[in-house]
């Protein structure tokens, strides 16, 4: 029987990451070393514990720092946190090559969000226009969610040459009313107590709409995902820049 991969968590008091350190305590797969956070050390963190995988559930702010210093330290990074630049995803794709270490940036890590981008992206080309509103809980700190600029990007990506209509009212009397605009998609953002993650994508055509959605009914719904990718990235030294291609849902034709 193969040892326990040794994990640590960054952002272990917050609301994801506290769940999670409760998860990855309970699998027997798993040897959880502990958490660091905000005002913790974490080179020295790492030099004690030696993970061979960090997850992080932070901040823009300090997640790329806490990959790269993870990186240094040889764990793979696990990293769940948005916002984070595309130079800086690359910089840290660099940098597990260079180690010999997997890793992985998700939007995000529920398994049902993954697959509802997918299957908007097989509608994609049979509709003249989509929206999208994702909806989060009020604390969130970005908008829109990564999830929801992820899927703009790619449905915009699917229709090539042939982009979707995207109505633009005469007269606007709510500044941003029509919410922001990707690829000729407007993106809605609801912050609300209540919600945890959920998004609709709803395409339209003369006399017909399909919606495809995912919804979130707590934070339990990133921990088998967490759980996939900290056994998949520890395992191969391959870099996956989101569960997507980690399931091997790669590009449709």
């Amino acid at each position: 029987m193969a040892d326990p991969i040794r994990v640590a968590v960054a952002g272990h008091r917050g609301k994801v990451g506290s769940l999670l350190a409760t998860a990855l305590q309970a699998d027997p797969g798993i040897e959880y070393v502990g958490g660091v956070g905000t005002g913790d050390d974490l080179a020295a963190f790492l030099k004690k514990t030696r993970p061979q995988a960090l997850v992080d559930f932070t901040r823009p702010s300090v997640a790329l720092h806490n990959a790269l210093a993870a990186v240094a330290a040889g764990a793979a990074p696990v990293v769940g946190t948005s916002g984070i630049p595309a130079d800086g995803i690359d910089k840290l794709e660099v940098a597990c090559k260079e180690k010999g270490l997997g890793g992985i940036v998700a939007p995000n890590f529920a398994i049902g969000a993954v697959l509802m981008m997918y299957l908007a992206e097989i509608a994609a080309p049979h509709f003249d226009a989509a929206e999208i509103v994702e909806m989060h809980h009020a604390a969130k700190l970005d908008a829109p969610s990564g999830t929801a600029l992820a899927t703009a990007k790619r449905l915009a990506a699917r229709r090539g040459d042939k982009p979707f209509a995207h109505k633009k009212v005469e007269k606007e009397t709510l500044a941003g009313t029509r919410g922001g605009e990707e690829g000729n998609i407007a993106v809605h953002s609801i912050r609300l107590p209540g919600f945890v993650a959920d998004q609709e994508v709803i395409f339209g055509l003369p006399g017909q709409t399909l919606t495809v959605a995912h919804r979130t009914t707590s934070r339990e719904a990133y921990v088998p995902g967490v759980l996939l990718a900290i056994r998949r990235v520890t395992g191969e030294p391959r870099f996956y820049r989101g569960l997507d291609e980690l399931l091997g849902l790669g590009s449709l034709p």
